[in-house]
């Protein structure tokens, strides 16, 4: 089970950037999920602008720009 949400559209060069890193970070890529925002009209509303967005299974959310230090925090804050 996905403990990890990254928002993301096709062709976001931002976003690929984004999944690289946090792949690099975490130890478990099954734990990462890949939500199309574009796939619903919420998901658009709410983070058209703002993505790539990193968000926990208890729904903190990191916004990009972000580093791997940033990402490291983030992991080990909302475990």
């Amino acid at each position: 089970m996905a403990k990890w949400t990254l928002y993301h559209t096709d062709g976001c060069h931002l976003c690929e950037q984004a999944e690289q890193l946090i792949k690099g970070l975490l130890n478990n890529h099954n734990e990462l999920l890949l939500v199309d925002i574009m796939t619903d009209d919420q998901l658009i509303a709410d983070y058209q602008v703002s993505i790539p967005v990193f968000k926990s299974e208890q729904g903190q959310q990191l916004f990009w720009p972000f580093t791997a230090l940033d990402v490291r925090e983030f992991l080990a804050q909302a475990e």
